[in-house]
């Protein structure tokens, strides 16, 4: 279990310096090394990224020093790459860098979810990341203290939309969402933020590998009282998670933590209402405003 300082880029809203992290140089060396090896193999990003089993993004994303490169990467790479490539990249891999803080934890959890098969997440603070309009997202950040520039605000709002491919990439993908209902409550932004707010919620929903599920604001029996929780699986079926909190952000990966993780949210799901029950309560707020 590690800890940082947080940042603004945390799987549901984060906290903290108001900027994305500044590219760690030795993640940038990193890319750069993995694509000199991959153009001299004459492979572009499109035909080198199913050879290790990743999206091309996600490649592009390592090459440009914006993701943490996973651990398996560097055995993939020496099967299409060859021994002589692995070592160069083995040896640029030694010189990564995790600072302390978000930069590294959070580009590490991203990459986690771009290539998870199940993703899980409870929030009482605000609606996740991933299921925010763009309205939201705005209303969010125009609130951040200390208080953002305009160019940082922009920044953060198209590095959150991009992130919100993953609902639409990972067709695959099983995403659950517990949100409690004081946060749809709590018209964050005024009434035009929350219409587009409960459309948006109603949309995602109805995606077949989506499913939201609402906290009633009165739940006697309720499993979430330690906070927020993100849980991943991986496609190698391991289960890691994620938490934040004021400046501060941890990555969970000690089998018995996440076991009590997953063992709360299951919890939760049973005790939220349920897919239809939830879209009948946002149609309801809906008509409402």
């Amino acid at each position: 279990m590690t800890s940082g300082n947080g940042g603004t880029g945390g799987p549901g809203n984060g906290g903290g310096n108001g900027g994305e992290p500044e590219l760690s140089d030795s993640l940038k060396t990193f890319g750069a090394v993995l694509k000199a090896l991959r153009d001299e193999a004459r492979l572009t990003q499109e035909q080198f990224a199913p050879l290790v089993r990743y999206s091309t993004a996600y490649i592009a994303k390592i090459e440009q020093g914006k993701r943490f490169p996973p651990r398996e990467l560097l055995d993939r790479a020496e099967q299409v790459l060859g021994a002589s490539a692995a070592r160069v990249l083995a040896a640029a891999a030694k010189s990564l860098t995790r600072k302390a803080g978000l930069a590294s934890w959070f580009r590490q959890w991203a990459g986690i979810e771009e290539e998870a098969i199940s993703l899980y997440t409870y929030e009482c603070r605000a609606i996740p990341g991933l299921l925010q309009p763009e309205p939201y997202i705005r209303a969010v950040f125009d609130r951040r203290l200390p208080p953002l520039s305009e160019e940082q605000i922009e920044r953060q709002v198209s590095t959150r939309l991009e992130r919100q491919q993953l609902l639409t990439e990972l067709p695959n993908t099983d995403f659950s969402f517990v949100i409690e209902q004081a946060l749809l409550e709590r018209q964050m932004g005024g009434p035009d933020v929350q219409r587009e707010l409960l459309d948006h919620l109603l949309m995602a929903g109805a995606r077949r590998n989506v499913e939201i599920q609402v906290m009633p604001l009165r739940q006697y029996d309720h499993a979430g009282i330690d906070g927020l929780m993100y849980l991943a699986e991986t496609t190698q079926h391991e289960w890691v998670g994620y938490v934040e909190g004021q400046q501060s952000s941890v990555l969970i990966l000690n089998p018995r933590d996440v076991s009590a993780m997953l063992q709360r949210y299951g919890k939760l799901r049973s005790q939220a209402l349920g897919r239809e029950a939830t879209a009948s309560l946002l149609e309801q707020m809906r008509g409402a405003l």
